[in-house]
């Protein structure tokens, strides 16, 4: 978004910024395009693998029934480099995680949770 907002930053009383206050209509758009509850939902069996250890985007794809083979086709990656990207220490870009996303049908904003 590089358009001018209109806003007011509210600062604590040693001068740093706390709040920002932006018109109703801005905050209605950005919220219906980032939190729209649901689209970014995210199902119990997917937080609990999670929760347990393994990556969003393994949960996701157990979930969701998909192979490592079946989904690496689908992104355009070899099935060794998604099970790299599975780790849970794996820092895969915005852009791969779109591309992931994309692939099994879900914002990439449910990855990241």
């Amino acid at each position: 978004m590089n358009v001018h907002i209109e806003h007011q930053i509210i600062t604590d009383t040693n001068g740093n910024p706390e709040y920002a206050i932006i018109p109703y209509n801005v905050f209605s758009e950005l919220s219906r395009q980032y939190f729209d509850d649901e689209s970014l939902t995210v199902p119990h069996e997917v937080v609990s693998a999670s929760v347990d250890g393994d990556s969003m985007i393994k949960a996701w794809r157990e979930y969701l029934g998909f192979t490592q083979r079946v989904l690496a086709d689908r992104i355009g990656i070899s099935q060794p480099t998604l099970a790299k990207l599975e780790k849970a220490d794996a820092n895969p870009r915005k852009s791969t995680l779109k591309k992931i996303a994309d692939a099994m049908g879900i914002k990439p904003a449910q990855l990241d949770v």
